[in-house]
């Protein structure tokens, strides 16, 4: 994990999603950006100051909807800024 600069606010939580794969099939045929799915499981980067609330910790794997919060890019990475409470699971690989 990289120094963020971004401090998620109240039970917010930044995540980094898991980009798996690298775009293209088994059989080698090239997926391109606009077919592919979203991501769905990705890693906390930072989290909220509302500790009550939140109930994973920097460093978990995650899982969350395909369609929720707000996409921002950092240093050229995508990330998704969404509630805590918006998170399905945490996955203990």
């Amino acid at each position: 994990m990289s120094d963020i600069k971004v401090q998620p606010l109240g039970s917010r939580v930044l995540v980094r999603p898991d980009k798996e794969g690298e775009g293209r099939t088994t059989t080698g045929i090239y997926i391109p950006e606009t077919a592919k799915e979203k991501p769905q499981t990705g890693f906390v980067v930072a989290v909220g100051d509302d500790e009550d609330e939140i109930k994973v910790k920097v460093g978990q794997k995650v899982l969350f909807p395909k369609y929720t919060g707000t996409e921002i890019k950092l240093e050229g990475v995508e990330h998704i800024i969404m509630d805590a409470d918006d998170l399905l699971a945490i996955i203990n690989d």
